[in-house]
């Protein structure tokens, strides 16, 4: 996974300790209803798209931003999803952050799905009732996307 620039100037005076960020989460789908995810080279793990905005970016344009960056198609924000407080995250090298999600549903509209930069492995369309082995993480926000409901969550029993 990348990290920003100007995170790694804020590492540089922050060390490793906790930083709260934002990050947007795209779940995609094409004309057809499939889903578009990528297989991380981080993880290994196939996954919904998606990255820190920029300082000053709105978190839409972040949305399309990261899946023109990782997957090469052009897509359009739809609606938000899902706005979630995640769980704090350590990473091999000992940076720890918690994210605040936002997730929205888009609309591809152009571009032909590859892999497009180093965080991807593979990159692929998935039928909603067809897809890979993902995380509950992933899973959960394809269905909220799918789904015209609003989600609440009580933080006593969501992770």
């Amino acid at each position: 996974m990348a990290i920003p620039d100007f995170l790694r100037t804020l590492r540089a005076s922050a060390g490793h300790q906790l930083l709260w960020l934002p990050g947007v989460t795209a779940v995609v789908f094409d004309d057809a209803g499939r889903v578009l995810l990528n297989r991380r080279t981080d993880t290994r793990k196939w996954s919904v798209l998606g990255g820190i905005p920029d300082p000053g970016e709105q978190p839409a344009a972040c949305a399309v931003r990261e899946v023109h960056e990782e997957t090469a198609v052009r897509c359009v924000p739809e609606r938000v999803v899902l706005v979630q407080a995640l769980e704090p995250v350590t990473y091999d090298n000992g940076d720890v952050c918690q994210y605040m999600d936002i997730t929205i549903r888009c609309r591809a509209v152009g571009g032909e799905a590859r892999v497009n930069d180093d965080e991807s492995l593979e990159v692929g369309w998935f039928e909603a009732d067809a897809l890979p082995d993902l995380s509950e993480f992933s899973l959960m926000r394809i269905k909220q996307a799918l789904s015209d409901a609003p989600t609440w969550f009580d933080p006593t029993t969501s992770a």
